[in-house]
């Protein structure tokens, strides 16, 4: 998909959620497995939340409007934290396994608002 046709796809912040989106898929498949149905659909939710918001707010007609979405889009990198934290409290996975991806989650956050502070109302 080298041509990008939509503004989302050359913002770094949609690149890199879509980055962190392929690991956190592989952990739902995962938990599908241990059938763990309810997490494994809310982590994708909350995954697809991330860039879904990203790229719908880039087709917003004002920046206002975008940084409604881009805020959006933040809350739900904190629900994916929650929702790991919760399954290491559980034992469903090591907090070694998830340091990397909070770590992720939480350079995404900082670049949204970032970005979001470069927009103008």
């Amino acid at each position: 998909m080298n041509e990008k046709l939509f503004r989302f796809q050359n913002l770094a912040i949609w690149e890199r959620g879509a980055e962190i989106s392929d690991p956190l898929f592989k952990l739902a498949d995962g938990l599908e497995r241990q059938r763990l149905f309810r997490f494994a659909e809310q982590l994708r939710g909350a995954t697809l939340s991330i860039t879904n918001n990203i790229a719908e707010g880039s087709g917003s007609a004002s920046a206002t409007d975008f940084a409604n979405f881009l805020n959006i889009a933040r809350r739900s990198i904190y629900e994916v934290a929650n929702i790991l934290m919760l399954l290491v409290r559980q034992g469903h996975f090591q907090a070694a396994d998830t340091v990397a991806l909070l770590r992720e989650l939480e350079e995404q956050s900082r670049m949204i608002l970032a970005f979001r502070r470069t927009l103008k109302s």
